[in-house]
Protein backbone atom coordinates (compact mmCIF):
# COMPACT_ATOMS: atom_id res chain seq x y z
CA UNK A 1 0.00 0.00 0.00
CA UNK A 2 1.20 3.84 -0.31
CA UNK A 3 3.48 5.16 2.32
CA UNK A 4 1.98 8.66 2.15
CA UNK A 5 -1.63 8.00 4.11
CA UNK A 6 -3.13 10.31 1.37
CA UNK A 7 -1.76 9.20 -1.20
CA UNK A 8 -4.03 6.23 -2.67
CA UNK A 9 -6.97 8.99 -2.53
CA UNK A 10 -4.49 11.75 -4.73
CA UNK A 11 -3.59 9.03 -7.10
CA UNK A 12 -7.13 7.89 -8.18
CA UNK A 13 -7.49 11.65 -8.30
CA UNK A 14 -4.95 11.95 -10.84
CA UNK A 15 -6.42 9.07 -12.41
CA UNK A 16 -9.69 10.32 -12.75
CA UNK A 17 -8.31 14.16 -14.02
CA UNK A 18 -6.37 12.13 -16.90
CA UNK A 19 -9.41 10.22 -18.13
CA UNK A 20 -11.35 13.80 -18.49
CA UNK A 21 -8.08 15.29 -20.08
CA UNK A 22 -7.62 12.97 -23.54
CA UNK A 23 -6.38 16.53 -24.52
CA UNK A 24 -4.99 19.91 -23.78
CA UNK A 25 -8.32 21.81 -24.42
CA UNK A 26 -10.06 19.20 -22.22
CA UNK A 27 -7.87 19.10 -19.13
CA UNK A 28 -7.87 23.00 -19.62
CA UNK A 29 -11.78 22.53 -19.12
CA UNK A 30 -11.59 19.94 -16.24
CA UNK A 31 -9.13 22.42 -14.43
CA UNK A 32 -11.79 25.27 -14.84
CA UNK A 33 -14.25 22.98 -13.60
CA UNK A 34 -12.44 21.90 -9.90
CA UNK A 35 -11.45 25.96 -10.12
CA UNK A 36 -15.30 26.56 -10.08
CA UNK A 37 -16.00 24.19 -7.61
CA UNK A 38 -13.64 25.93 -5.50
CA UNK A 39 -14.97 29.61 -5.94
CA UNK A 40 -11.77 30.63 -8.29
CA UNK A 41 -13.51 33.66 -10.75
CA UNK A 42 -12.84 33.17 -14.48
CA UNK A 43 -11.51 36.43 -16.04
CA UNK A 44 -11.98 37.17 -19.77
CA UNK A 45 -8.39 38.38 -21.39
CA UNK A 46 -10.43 40.64 -23.69
CA UNK A 47 -12.45 42.25 -20.65
CA UNK A 48 -10.94 44.98 -18.01
CA UNK A 49 -10.60 42.60 -15.31
CA UNK A 50 -12.56 44.13 -12.27
CA UNK A 51 -10.65 42.40 -9.11
CA UNK A 52 -11.33 43.42 -5.65
CA UNK A 53 -8.97 44.81 -3.53
CA UNK A 54 -7.41 42.35 -0.81
CA UNK A 55 -7.61 38.58 -1.49
CA UNK A 56 -8.84 36.64 -4.37
CA UNK A 57 -8.83 33.71 -6.19
CA UNK A 58 -9.03 33.71 -10.37
CA UNK A 59 -8.00 31.86 -13.46
CA UNK A 60 -7.50 32.84 -17.47
CA UNK A 61 -7.95 30.23 -20.36
CA UNK A 62 -6.11 30.60 -23.92
CA UNK A 63 -6.40 27.84 -25.61
CA UNK A 64 -5.06 24.67 -24.34
CA UNK A 65 -3.85 26.99 -21.28
CA UNK A 66 -4.61 27.73 -17.86
CA UNK A 67 -3.09 30.45 -15.63
CA UNK A 68 -4.77 30.20 -12.27
CA UNK A 69 -3.30 32.04 -8.93
CA UNK A 70 -4.51 33.52 -5.46
CA UNK A 71 -3.97 36.84 -4.39
CA UNK A 72 -3.55 36.84 -0.31
CA UNK A 73 -5.51 39.70 1.59
CA UNK A 74 -1.53 41.44 2.23
CA UNK A 75 -0.48 41.46 -1.30
CA UNK A 76 0.93 45.23 -2.32
CA UNK A 77 2.71 45.99 -5.32
CA UNK A 78 5.61 44.32 -4.58
CA UNK A 79 4.48 41.27 -3.26
CA UNK A 80 6.21 37.96 -5.18
CA UNK A 81 4.71 35.78 -7.20
CA UNK A 82 5.06 32.08 -6.63
CA UNK A 83 4.58 29.97 -9.85
CA UNK A 84 4.38 26.48 -10.11
CA UNK A 85 5.38 25.92 -14.32
CA UNK A 86 3.90 22.75 -16.07
CA UNK A 87 1.94 21.84 -18.84
CA UNK A 88 -1.23 20.06 -20.82
CA UNK A 89 0.19 18.50 -23.87
CA UNK A 90 1.42 14.85 -24.44
CA UNK A 91 3.54 13.52 -27.32
CA UNK A 92 1.00 12.30 -29.78
CA UNK A 93 -1.04 12.17 -33.15
CA UNK A 94 -2.91 15.45 -34.31
CA UNK A 95 -5.24 15.17 -37.28
CA UNK A 96 -4.32 16.36 -41.11
CA UNK A 97 -6.55 18.14 -43.20
CA UNK A 98 -8.60 16.56 -45.08
CA UNK A 99 -8.57 13.47 -42.61
CA UNK A 100 -10.99 10.91 -43.88
CA UNK A 101 -8.92 8.34 -45.63
CA UNK A 102 -8.45 4.81 -46.29
CA UNK A 103 -7.80 1.81 -49.13
CA UNK A 104 -9.08 -1.87 -49.24
CA UNK A 105 -12.06 -1.33 -48.19
CA UNK A 106 -10.55 0.50 -44.88
CA UNK A 107 -11.29 3.61 -43.43
CA UNK A 108 -8.39 5.53 -41.94
CA UNK A 109 -7.67 9.00 -40.55
CA UNK A 110 -4.80 11.10 -41.52
CA UNK A 111 -2.57 12.38 -38.39
CA UNK A 112 0.81 13.97 -38.46
CA UNK A 113 3.45 12.77 -35.52
CA UNK A 114 2.74 14.94 -32.88
CA UNK A 115 6.19 15.65 -30.62
CA UNK A 116 8.16 12.62 -29.92
CA UNK A 117 5.87 9.96 -28.83
CA UNK A 118 7.45 6.21 -28.58
CA UNK A 119 5.23 4.80 -32.11
CA UNK A 120 5.29 1.11 -31.37
CA UNK A 121 4.00 1.96 -27.68
CA UNK A 122 0.23 3.26 -29.62
CA UNK A 123 0.09 -0.23 -32.11
CA UNK A 124 -2.41 -2.36 -31.52
CA UNK A 125 -4.88 -0.14 -28.89
CA UNK A 126 -8.04 1.23 -28.62
CA UNK A 127 -7.66 4.66 -29.21
CA UNK A 128 -9.78 8.03 -29.15
CA UNK A 129 -10.19 11.35 -31.62
CA UNK A 130 -10.29 14.06 -28.69
CA UNK A 131 -9.72 18.26 -29.28
CA UNK A 132 -11.61 21.20 -29.68
CA UNK A 133 -13.82 21.75 -33.46
CA UNK A 134 -14.02 25.82 -33.95
CA UNK A 135 -17.60 26.69 -36.09
CA UNK A 136 -17.39 29.75 -38.86
CA UNK A 137 -18.86 31.65 -36.12
CA UNK A 138 -16.33 31.35 -33.79
CA UNK A 139 -17.99 29.12 -31.11
CA UNK A 140 -15.76 26.21 -30.06
CA UNK A 141 -16.85 22.93 -29.07
CA UNK A 142 -14.96 19.73 -27.14
CA UNK A 143 -15.30 16.70 -28.55
CA UNK A 144 -14.04 12.93 -27.63
CA UNK A 145 -15.44 9.70 -29.49
CA UNK A 146 -14.31 7.22 -26.72
CA UNK A 147 -12.73 4.14 -28.65
CA UNK A 148 -12.67 4.47 -32.34
CA UNK A 149 -9.05 4.00 -33.55
CA UNK A 150 -6.29 1.38 -33.98
CA UNK A 151 -2.93 1.28 -35.51
CA UNK A 152 -2.66 -2.47 -36.47
CA UNK A 153 0.64 -4.14 -35.97
CA UNK A 154 1.74 -6.02 -39.36
CA UNK A 155 1.59 -9.73 -38.03
CA UNK A 156 4.89 -11.89 -36.92
CA UNK A 157 3.95 -14.01 -39.85
CA UNK A 158 4.53 -11.74 -42.53
CA UNK A 159 7.67 -10.16 -41.20
CA UNK A 160 9.25 -12.88 -39.66
CA UNK A 161 12.31 -10.45 -38.13
CA UNK A 162 10.18 -7.86 -36.70
CA UNK A 163 11.51 -9.10 -33.24
CA UNK A 164 15.09 -8.43 -34.26
CA UNK A 165 14.10 -4.56 -34.96
CA UNK A 166 11.20 -2.95 -35.88
CA UNK A 167 11.09 0.37 -38.36
CA UNK A 168 7.72 2.31 -38.12
CA UNK A 169 7.93 4.80 -41.15
CA UNK A 170 5.47 7.83 -40.07
CA UNK A 171 3.83 8.25 -42.59
CA UNK A 172 3.28 4.65 -44.03
CA UNK A 173 2.98 2.74 -41.33
CA UNK A 174 1.04 5.05 -38.50
CA UNK A 175 -2.22 5.43 -40.48
CA UNK A 176 -5.13 4.19 -38.27
CA UNK A 177 -7.54 2.47 -38.98
CA UNK A 178 -11.51 3.19 -37.84
CA UNK A 179 -13.74 1.83 -39.64
CA UNK A 180 -14.86 -0.26 -42.86
CA UNK A 181 -16.05 1.53 -46.04
CA UNK A 182 -15.22 3.51 -49.08
CA UNK A 183 -13.87 7.15 -47.95
CA UNK A 184 -15.28 8.97 -50.61
CA UNK A 185 -18.71 8.54 -48.75
CA UNK A 186 -17.37 9.02 -45.44
CA UNK A 187 -16.77 12.15 -43.34
CA UNK A 188 -14.54 11.91 -39.87
CA UNK A 189 -15.27 15.65 -38.85
CA UNK A 190 -19.28 14.74 -39.24
CA UNK A 191 -18.53 11.93 -36.52
CA UNK A 192 -16.12 14.50 -34.20
CA UNK A 193 -19.31 16.91 -34.63
CA UNK A 194 -21.76 13.70 -33.36
CA UNK A 195 -19.76 13.25 -30.36
CA UNK A 196 -19.75 16.89 -28.94
CA UNK A 197 -21.77 16.86 -25.63
CA UNK A 198 -24.34 18.93 -25.19
CA UNK A 199 -24.87 20.44 -28.35
CA UNK A 200 -26.12 20.00 -32.24
CA UNK A 201 -23.06 20.98 -34.24
CA UNK A 202 -22.87 20.82 -37.90
CA UNK A 203 -20.02 19.31 -39.63
CA UNK A 204 -20.34 21.68 -42.55
CA UNK A 205 -20.03 24.65 -40.13
CA UNK A 206 -17.10 23.47 -38.69
CA UNK A 207 -13.87 25.92 -39.66
CA UNK A 208 -10.90 24.63 -38.17
CA UNK A 209 -9.92 21.85 -35.52
CA UNK A 210 -7.10 20.87 -33.13
CA UNK A 211 -7.60 17.02 -32.87
CA UNK A 212 -5.48 14.49 -31.11
CA UNK A 213 -5.26 10.70 -30.52
CA UNK A 214 -5.39 9.58 -26.76
CA UNK A 215 -5.10 5.78 -25.00
CA UNK A 216 -8.44 5.25 -23.92
CA UNK A 217 -7.33 2.50 -21.42
CA UNK A 218 -8.51 3.42 -18.17
CA UNK A 219 -5.33 4.23 -15.42
CA UNK A 220 -4.59 1.72 -12.91
CA UNK A 221 -3.06 0.90 -9.86
CA UNK A 222 -0.96 -2.37 -9.63
CA UNK A 223 2.27 -4.25 -8.60
CA UNK A 224 2.98 -6.56 -5.89
CA UNK A 225 2.03 -3.95 -2.90
CA UNK A 226 0.65 -2.05 -5.13
CA UNK A 227 3.02 0.60 -5.70
CA UNK A 228 2.42 1.27 -9.54
CA UNK A 229 0.23 3.68 -11.67
CA UNK A 230 0.35 3.04 -14.97
CA UNK A 231 -1.22 5.62 -17.35
CA UNK A 232 -1.48 7.79 -20.30
CA UNK A 233 0.04 11.57 -20.64
CA UNK A 234 1.61 11.44 -16.79
CA UNK A 235 3.80 13.52 -18.45
CA UNK A 236 2.69 16.10 -18.04
CA UNK A 237 -0.37 15.85 -16.18
CA UNK A 238 0.82 14.54 -13.20
CA UNK A 239 2.51 17.62 -12.56
CA UNK A 240 -0.68 19.92 -14.04
CA UNK A 241 -2.83 17.66 -11.63
CA UNK A 242 -0.26 18.61 -8.42
CA UNK A 243 0.07 21.76 -9.17
CA UNK A 244 -4.09 22.37 -9.54
CA UNK A 245 -4.72 20.79 -6.46
CA UNK A 246 -2.12 22.07 -4.25
CA UNK A 247 -3.71 25.83 -5.31
CA UNK A 248 -7.31 24.68 -4.49
CA UNK A 249 -5.57 23.12 -1.28
CA UNK A 250 -3.81 26.72 -0.38
CA UNK A 251 -6.64 28.63 -1.64
CA UNK A 252 -8.97 27.28 1.24
CA UNK A 253 -6.22 27.67 4.25
CA UNK A 254 -5.79 30.65 6.48
CA UNK A 255 -2.44 32.26 4.49
CA UNK A 256 -0.01 33.45 6.94
CA UNK A 257 1.04 37.03 6.37
CA UNK A 258 3.78 38.02 4.23
CA UNK A 259 2.09 35.16 1.74
CA UNK A 260 3.41 35.46 -1.82
CA UNK A 261 1.07 35.40 -5.06
CA UNK A 262 0.47 31.69 -5.57
CA UNK A 263 0.40 30.90 -9.31
CA UNK A 264 -0.39 27.98 -11.43
CA UNK A 265 0.73 28.16 -15.26
CA UNK A 266 -0.05 25.24 -17.03
CA UNK A 267 0.94 26.09 -20.46
CA UNK A 268 0.26 24.08 -24.14
CA UNK A 269 2.65 22.85 -26.91
CA UNK A 270 5.54 22.09 -24.56
CA UNK A 271 6.67 18.90 -26.30
CA UNK A 272 7.00 20.74 -29.58
CA UNK A 273 9.10 23.60 -28.16
CA UNK A 274 6.76 25.90 -26.31
CA UNK A 275 7.36 28.17 -29.58
CA UNK A 276 2.81 29.49 -29.27
CA UNK A 277 0.75 31.96 -27.72
CA UNK A 278 -0.08 29.40 -25.13
CA UNK A 279 3.02 28.03 -24.84
CA UNK A 280 5.82 28.62 -22.33
CA UNK A 281 7.61 30.75 -25.03
CA UNK A 282 4.84 33.25 -25.86
CA UNK A 283 4.02 36.20 -23.80
CA UNK A 284 0.79 35.10 -21.37
CA UNK A 285 2.58 33.91 -18.03
CA UNK A 286 3.83 37.63 -18.51
CA UNK A 287 0.61 39.09 -19.60
CA UNK A 288 -0.78 37.74 -16.64
CA UNK A 289 1.39 38.88 -14.43
CA UNK A 290 1.63 42.05 -15.82
CA UNK A 291 -1.99 42.35 -15.37
CA UNK A 292 -2.32 41.41 -11.51
CA UNK A 293 0.47 43.49 -11.01
CA UNK A 294 -1.87 46.79 -12.61
CA UNK A 295 -4.23 44.99 -10.00
CA UNK A 296 -2.08 46.13 -7.30
CA UNK A 297 -0.92 49.36 -8.15
CA UNK A 298 2.34 48.37 -9.03
CA UNK A 299 4.42 50.48 -11.03
CA UNK A 300 7.08 49.66 -13.55
CA UNK A 301 9.69 49.73 -11.24
CA UNK A 302 7.96 48.29 -8.24
CA UNK A 303 6.63 45.39 -10.40
CA UNK A 304 10.47 44.44 -11.60
CA UNK A 305 10.98 44.23 -7.46
CA UNK A 306 8.04 41.63 -7.38
CA UNK A 307 9.42 39.54 -10.39
CA UNK A 308 13.25 39.35 -8.11
CA UNK A 309 12.14 38.44 -5.23
CA UNK A 310 9.48 35.77 -7.56
CA UNK A 311 10.40 32.25 -7.65
CA UNK A 312 8.97 29.46 -10.84
CA UNK A 313 9.25 25.95 -10.07
CA UNK A 314 9.02 23.68 -13.44
CA UNK A 315 7.30 20.50 -12.56
CA UNK A 316 7.57 18.27 -15.53
CA UNK A 317 8.28 13.94 -15.66
CA UNK A 318 11.67 12.79 -15.36
CA UNK A 319 13.48 10.00 -15.60
CA UNK A 320 14.04 6.78 -13.07
CA UNK A 321 16.62 4.51 -13.22
CA UNK A 322 15.40 1.55 -16.05
CA UNK A 323 16.50 -2.11 -14.44
CA UNK A 324 16.69 -3.49 -17.47
CA UNK A 325 18.88 -0.48 -19.28
CA UNK A 326 21.02 0.80 -16.56
CA UNK A 327 24.15 2.00 -18.29
CA UNK A 328 21.56 4.65 -20.14
CA UNK A 329 21.65 6.55 -16.82
CA UNK A 330 24.22 8.39 -14.71
CA UNK A 331 26.22 5.77 -12.43
CA UNK A 332 25.50 7.81 -9.36
CA UNK A 333 21.92 9.56 -9.66
CA UNK A 334 19.49 6.85 -10.45
CA UNK A 335 16.23 7.71 -9.09
CA UNK A 336 13.40 5.13 -8.21
CA UNK A 337 9.59 5.00 -8.13
CA UNK A 338 8.37 6.29 -4.65
CA UNK A 339 11.73 7.58 -3.89
CA UNK A 340 10.83 11.21 -4.09
CA UNK A 341 9.93 13.55 -6.67
CA UNK A 342 13.31 14.61 -8.38
CA UNK A 343 15.18 18.01 -8.68
CA UNK A 344 16.42 17.91 -11.93
CA UNK A 345 19.91 19.13 -12.95
CA UNK A 346 21.63 20.13 -16.05
CA UNK A 347 25.31 21.64 -16.65
CA UNK A 348 24.44 23.04 -19.85
CA UNK A 349 20.76 24.62 -18.57
CA UNK A 350 18.71 22.43 -20.46
CA UNK A 351 17.25 22.10 -16.81
CA UNK A 352 17.27 25.91 -14.98
CA UNK A 353 18.01 24.25 -12.01
CA UNK A 354 20.67 26.50 -10.04
CA UNK A 355 22.21 26.57 -6.33
CA UNK A 356 19.99 28.60 -5.36
CA UNK A 357 16.70 26.60 -6.59
CA UNK A 358 17.96 23.32 -5.25
CA UNK A 359 18.13 25.15 -1.74
CA UNK A 360 14.89 25.86 -1.87
CA UNK A 361 14.08 22.21 -3.10
CA UNK A 362 15.88 21.41 -0.55
CA UNK A 363 14.19 23.01 2.37
CA UNK A 364 10.87 23.05 1.08
CA UNK A 365 11.33 18.82 1.05
CA UNK A 366 12.53 18.95 4.27
CA UNK A 367 9.75 20.95 6.05
CA UNK A 368 7.12 18.69 4.37
CA UNK A 369 8.94 15.66 5.48
CA UNK A 370 8.58 14.64 2.02
CA UNK A 371 12.30 12.87 0.53
CA UNK A 372 13.43 13.82 -3.60
CA UNK A 373 15.97 12.99 -5.81
CA UNK A 374 18.48 14.28 -8.06
CA UNK A 375 18.34 13.58 -11.71
CA UNK A 376 21.25 14.43 -14.00
CA UNK A 377 21.88 12.76 -17.38
CA UNK A 378 24.37 9.98 -18.27
CA UNK A 379 26.41 12.24 -20.23
CA UNK A 380 26.55 10.24 -23.40
CA UNK A 381 22.50 10.81 -23.66
CA UNK A 382 21.18 13.68 -25.00
CA UNK A 383 19.36 15.56 -22.33
CA UNK A 384 15.32 16.71 -22.71
CA UNK A 385 14.50 20.29 -21.99
CA UNK A 386 11.25 22.27 -20.11
CA UNK A 387 9.65 25.22 -20.06
CA UNK A 388 12.16 26.51 -16.95
CA UNK A 389 14.90 27.65 -19.13
CA UNK A 390 11.96 29.59 -20.71
CA UNK A 391 10.34 31.12 -17.92
CA UNK A 392 13.96 32.01 -16.60
CA UNK A 393 15.29 33.20 -19.97
CA UNK A 394 11.48 35.26 -20.56
CA UNK A 395 10.73 37.14 -17.24
CA UNK A 396 14.09 36.40 -15.39
CA UNK A 397 12.38 34.71 -12.61
CA UNK A 398 14.46 31.93 -10.38
CA UNK A 399 13.33 28.92 -11.65
CA UNK A 400 14.18 25.40 -10.33
CA UNK A 401 13.32 21.53 -12.40
CA UNK A 402 11.28 19.14 -10.65
CA UNK A 403 9.13 16.64 -11.59
CA UNK A 404 7.98 12.44 -11.01
CA UNK A 405 9.99 10.00 -11.85
CA UNK A 406 8.51 7.77 -14.98
CA UNK A 407 9.55 4.64 -16.59
CA UNK A 408 8.12 4.39 -20.59
CA UNK A 409 8.17 8.17 -20.82
CA UNK A 410 6.29 9.14 -24.31
CA UNK A 411 4.79 5.85 -24.06
CA UNK A 412 1.01 5.71 -24.99
CA UNK A 413 1.00 4.09 -21.08
CA UNK A 414 3.40 5.71 -18.80
CA UNK A 415 4.35 4.21 -15.46
CA UNK A 416 5.02 6.23 -11.60
CA UNK A 417 4.91 5.41 -8.46
CA UNK A 418 2.01 5.92 -6.55
CA UNK A 419 3.77 7.66 -3.91
CA UNK A 420 5.48 10.52 -5.48
CA UNK A 421 2.85 12.72 -7.70
CA UNK A 422 0.82 13.32 -4.04
CA UNK A 423 4.49 14.03 -2.68
CA UNK A 424 4.81 16.77 -5.61
CA UNK A 425 1.42 18.29 -4.53
CA UNK A 426 2.37 18.28 -0.98
CA UNK A 427 5.95 20.18 -1.66
CA UNK A 428 3.93 22.78 -4.06
CA UNK A 429 1.50 23.66 -1.74
CA UNK A 430 4.03 24.49 1.03
CA UNK A 431 6.01 26.37 -1.62
CA UNK A 432 2.77 28.65 -2.64
CA UNK A 433 3.11 29.49 0.83
CA UNK A 434 6.77 29.89 1.28
CA UNK A 435 8.47 33.50 0.74
CA UNK A 436 11.61 32.14 -1.30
Amino acid sequence: MPSQPNAAAHIQDLGAYVTASPSSFHAVHEAARRLNGAGFTALDEREPWQMPAGAGKFYVIRDGAIIAWVVPGTAHPTTAFNILGAHTDSPSFKLKPKPTTGKFGWLQAGVEVYGGPLLNSWLDRELQLAGRLVLRDGSQHLTATGPLLRFPQLAIHLDRAVNEGLALDKQQHMNPVYGLGDPAGEDLLGLLADRVAGADVDAAQIGGYDVVIADTQAPAVFGAKGEFFASGRLDNLSATHAGLTALIAHAAAPLPAGSPIAVLAAFDHEEIGSASRSGASGPLLEDILVRISDGLGASASQRRQAFAASFCVSADAGHAVHPNYAERHDPANRPALNGGPLLKINANQRYATDATGAALWSRLCADAGIPYQEFVSNNEMPCGSTIGPLTATRLGIRTVDVGVPLLSMHSARELCGVDDPYRLARVTELFFRTAA
